[in-house]
């Protein structure tokens, strides 16, 4: 058995992917939703369950997990964030060891889209899943400017986002979830009046397929991606990590 941790799940598709995948490979196996309130819940789920043998991690758990884990790989560990958590089971100890898969599924489904003119991005967002976001443009070489509701040191805020600003990062990327259903109209405070047709402005969220961010975006003649791919990708790649 596998699933899926974070609060809440209502929006994910997780479950539909890995157990149509189940069943066309004849993999005798199954895939939970499981909402947890609190992170410390993991601790039980885990006992609880003894035939789970790993599972996935979204909002608002991806760094919460990281102190319930015995090893980090190479990329987690510098990402800072987690998404793919393998458990072992071996003479009654549990080592639970963690990975990040949305690097992955970002970078797969981020390079057919990418032009030279592409060198500076904006990340809205400074939870979890911004972490790999980050990570995969800064490793493309691409300066990231981060953006979140308060300024700090390491953030601006989005009163702070000018038509320059604008013009300046052809690449924008929501990681936050707004516009996630069943809060479909929301979307980022930001001046899409300024967006042109050289601008990326790709959505993690993946329900519904076309959010508010995406429709606002393409108003004003920007390429938009929604982050159905990705999960594919990082689904695909989390199979792997269990398997291994």
């Amino acid at each position: 058995m596998y699933g899926l941790i974070g609060n809440p799940l209502g929006h994910s598709f997780s479950a539909l992917f890995f157990n149509k995948k189940f069943k066309d490979e004849c993999i005798d196996e199954t895939y939970q939703l499981f909402p947890i309130p609190d992170i410390s819940d993991v601790v039980n789920l885990i006992n609880d369950n003894p035939d789970l043998k790993g599972f996935n991690v979204t909002i608002p758990y991806k760094q919460q997990i990281i102190p319930y884990l015995s090893i980090l790989s190479d990329e987690a560990k510098e990402i800072g964030a987690v998404n793919v958590v393998k458990i072992d089971r071996t003479n009654d100890v549990i080592t639970l060891s963690g990975h990040n898969s949305d690097a992955i599924g970002f970078r797969n489904t981020l390079l057919p889209f990418l032009s030279p003119d592409m060198k500076r991005a904006l990340v809205l967002g400074t939870g979890g899943a911004s972490k790999a976001v980050i990570y995969v443009l800064q490793s493309l070489g691409i300066k990231v400017t981060t953006v979140s509701r308060t300024r700090s040191a390491n953030s601006i805020s989005y009163r702070d986002i000018t038509p320059e600003i604008i013009r300046d990062n052809l690449i924008i990327v929501n990681t936050t979830p707004l516009g996630m259903w069943p809060d479909i109209e929301n979307a980022p405070d930001i001046p899409y009046e300024f967006l042109t047709s050289a601008h990326l402005c790709y959505d993690v969220v993946y329900n519904p397929e076309i959010t508010a961010f995406m429709r606002k975006s393409r108003q004003y003649g920007a390429t938009v991606k929604n982050g159905l791919d990705m999960l594919h990708e990082q689904a695909v790649a989390a199979w792997e990590i269990w398997q291994s």
